[in-house]
């Protein structure tokens, strides 16, 4: 883990989605975060040692969705699944499919493993999975602002304690003219169907990318985060799901705020490989795209 000394910053930005403002002051204590997400291997471990039975792994109980379909009711998890061709990007149920048998360690469903992919991030977990292996580590996930600002110590106008909303990515300039040069994993080609990045698709290994300047990977990119917060629309009502993806049958549950973008992120689409890029995720849902880190006090 990576010591944060605690600090005020500003928080949010004004320049790209509604839910990012107002930006506004916020103060932080001193904690600890991991040095990257919970990986593969990290979770297997805690899995061996503890039994525990991922939500994606549990079928849900017909008495709490009256409404869904009925094929959906069973065991899985959200799957990023390529078109053939360009579609138009007004609705994610193009490329996301709910696969049944799909959870962190069959991420793609039956037939698939996670071979050779214990220092990827994991997926596929729900919040209270990420609540559950914090705990047993010994650990919590971070607050919103404590997730931001751990981010905000990569950007390039960070000084001292004083970090500014004014860098809007964690790398040396703000415009992106390559994105296959930038120190993130995101969507490099034509989403949601062609990729040609050079990392190639999916999520990479940790230190596949270059730490930032306090020693943190994969801040931005590779996969979604989730806090530990209820997810607000400018820190009011309650929001609804991700752009990103659609929850597994709509759940009366809180939303829980994630942050950091993924390697689905795109300028094509969704611009929210950022610090003050935030989503709303419904806790009892998990993707294909979705992990976690956790902080210490």
């Amino acid at each position: 883990m990576i010591r944060i000394d605690g600090g005020r910053f500003r928080m949010g930005s004004a320049r790209f989605y509604p839910e990012e403002q107002p930006v506004r002051v916020v103060e932080v204590e001193p904690f600890w975060i991991d040095h990257a997400p919970v990986t593969v291997g990290e979770f297997a471990r805690f899995v061996h040692e503890t039994g525990h039975v991922t939500t994606a792994e549990i079928a849900p109980d017909p008495a709490e969705f009256p409404d869904a379909d009925p094929d959906l009711l069973v065991a899985g998890s959200l799957v990023f699944t390529p078109t053939s061709g360009p579609v138009p990007l007004d609705d994610h149920r193009r490329w996301w499919r709910f696969v049944a048998g799909a959870c962190w360690s069959r991420p793609s469903g039956p037939g698939s493993d996670v071979e050779g992919r214990a220092d990827h991030p994991v997926t596929h977990v729900s919040h209270s999975d990420a609540l559950a292996y914090a705990a047993w580590a010994g650990k919590r996930l971070p607050g919103e602002a404590e997730w931001e600002f751990a981010a905000r110590g990569g950007c390039a106008d960070a000084q001292g304690d004083e970090l500014t909303a004014d860098a809007e990515f964690t790398w040396d300039i703000d415009g992106i003219d390559d994105l296959d040069d930038v120190p993130a994993t995101v969507f490099v080609g034509d989403f949601p169907w062609r990729h040609t990045g050079r990392r190639g698709p999916g999520t990479t290994a940790i230190y596949t990318n270059p730490p930032d300047r306090r020693g943190l990977v994969d801040m931005i990119g590779n996969v979604w985060e989730w806090t530990a917060d209820a997810h607000t629309r400018d820190h009011r009502p309650p929001a609804g799901g991700s752009c990103c993806a659609p929850a597994r049958p709509a759940t009366l549950a809180r939303h829980r705020t994630i942050k950091g973008g993924s390697h689905l992120c795109s300028p094509q689409y969704c611009l929210r490989y950022r610090p003050a890029a935030r989503q709303g995720q419904d806790e009892d849902s998990s993707t294909g795209h979705l992990g976690f880190r956790c902080v210490a006090d």
